[in-house]
């Protein structure tokens, strides 16, 4: 139902494979593969996605239900309370069963123009779920940096809390032999007590993308390796609206919605053609021996008449709007008008990813551009650290310098973690509005990939009334049973920046 994109996507997907394998670490370890692997299959939204495309899917065989014959059969009985006082034929008691069949011939295009409009919605959902599919991964790639940035930052500023401490000590020591002043141990007490702020403040942000991640994953986030180089990025913005223009699902999507409008319009149409179908009736009636009649036979003697009643009639049967109220053309103005509305909607979608991805690569760019500056304030805020502590060993530097550089060098590794963590998301987020997030250009080794068209070729010829399929089973995992997170970090963690 959809169309093929170029088989280039699947390098991509087998570059992100081969990269990730590689990055890989201890068994324990969780990789962004694997937590994009748990996330599709078990996430509530995209789970929740599917079994609505699955609703979606039987608007096929429901639209050509409109076409197929139509057969029934109805029955009764009937005792008679009070006979009518003028009536010497009435019967008693009455059994009565009737079959009908109805054949549709001709329809005037609203049957054949309703299934190809849902045919096309069928497509439309299955572009939409593959949005969903990238919407679902983004949020998941934004979650897993937000954990490694964040437990980052929390081991830079417990190091921190470290070292602000031993220096209090030392300026106290100082202090004591009168080195230093009231004033010099006022000082690092106080940045001492600003650093333990901000140390809890990093702890709760780290516990909240925790929570993020088990809500996203469906588990909780077990050291979190380094995510693998994105493949497939393009060179310039142009070549990125190119490809998002030809693969974004949103813009497929809504295409598609726009041609299932057209539909919706022809159908519309038949409202006021001639109708054709045949049909074929059959009745049965037993008077239960009840039917106060007589007859007279070839003697003359009196006999009872007949008890029951059969008939069968066949036919074609043709039908002629002449007049309907205004209700056709008002039908036709309205799908027409819809038709209208999706076209619009088909170019507000195409203007919000020409935005998005030429936005994404913008901030992509600046990113790597903001890591590049920040990697050298680290260098010089290390640097200037050192000489710093240096100089004050000699007396040229006071107390309150050395703090004032010990702050400048941790707020340069905190802004060299958040722009990595930036530049990552900013372009895993290009490579979704280009539509090349979703799971099979990721690779994901989460068995076998999850194909809608499986359920809509099982269901689209489906006629038989009572083929109800089994009954709904969650498929997404609950995380009521996590464990609430804490802000612990590795050792590890704390040598990272």
């Amino acid at each position: 139902m959809t169309a093929k994109r170029p088989n280039f996507r699947r390098t991509t997907a087998t570059a992100l494979l081969l990269l990730s394998s590689c990055l890989a670490g201890p068994a324990m370890a969780e990789t962004l593969q694997g937590a994009l692997a748990k996330a599709y299959a078990s996430n509530p939204t995209l789970t929740g996605a599917r079994a609505g495309q699955r609703a979606t899917d039987e608007n096929v065989p429901l639209q050509k239900a409109n076409g197929r014959p139509a057969a029934d059969v109805s029955g009764s009985y009937s005792e008679s309370i009070l006979k009518p006082t003028i009536s010497f034929t009435a019967p008693q008691r009455t059994v009565n069963a009737q079959a009908q069949l109805n054949v549709p011939i001709y329809s005037g295009g609203t049957v054949r123009n309703g299934v190809k409009a849902a045919k096309t919605r069928v497509a439309a959902g299955q572009a939409n779920l593959r949005g969903t599919e990238a919407s679902v991964f983004s949020q998941t790639v934004a979650a897993y940096m937000d954990v490694i940035r964040d437990s980052a930052i929390v081991a830079l500023n417990q190091a921190n809390v470290k070292v602000l401490d031993v220096n209090l000590q030392a300026t106290n020591d100082r202090f004591e032999v009168g080195d230093l002043t009231r004033t010099d141990v006022a000082q690092s007490e106080s940045r001492l007590a600003l650093a333990r702020s901000d140390l809890q403040i990093a702890q709760a942000n780290l516990i909240t993308s925790r929570e993020n991640y088990i809500a996203l994953v469906g588990e909780a986030p077990d050291n979190l390796e380094p995510p693998p180089q994105l493949p497939g990025l393009p060179a310039n913005p142009e070549t990125a609206v190119q490809v998002a223009l030809r693969d974004n699902a949103d813009i497929l999507a809504a295409q598609k919605q726009r041609e299932a409008r057209h539909y919706d319009a022809k159908a519309a149409k038949g409202g006021v053609l001639p109708r054709v179908s045949a049909f074929t009736q059959a009745g049965y009636t037993n008077y239960l021996h009840s039917l106060d009649s007589t007859a007279l036979d070839a003697n003359g003697n009196a006999v009872e008449g007949p008890q029951i009643n059969k008939q069968a009639v066949a036919g074609v049967q043709l039908t002629i709007p002449l007049y309907q109220g205004g209700r056709p053309a008002a039908q036709v103005r309205q799908t027409q008008a819809l038709e209208s509305q999706a076209i619009e909607q088909e170019i507000e979608i195409e203007r919000g990813v020409i935005a998005q991805t030429r936005a994404a690569y913008a901030s992509w760019q600046a990113s790597l551009q903001t890591i590049d500056s920040n990697q050298k304030a680290v260098e010089a805020a290390s640097l200037s650290l050192e000489g710093v502590r240096a100089e004050n060993s000699v007396g040229s530097r006071t107390i309150l310098d050395i703090l004032n550089a010990e702050q400048e060098a941790l707020n340069a590794r905190v802004q060299l973690v958040s722009a990595r963590r930036n530049a990552y998301v900013a372009g895993f987020s290009l490579l979704a509005a280009m539509g090349h997030a979703e799971a099979d250009d990721l690779g994901l080794a989460s068995g076998t990939l999850y194909d809608p068209m499986v359920n809509y070729d099982r269901v689209k010829g489906k006629w038989f009334d009572w083929d109800y399929g089994a009954a709904p089973m969650p498929v997404a995992t609950r995380t009521v049973d996590t464990l609430p997170q804490n802000a612990n970090v590795s050792p590890e963690t704390a040598q990272q920046p």
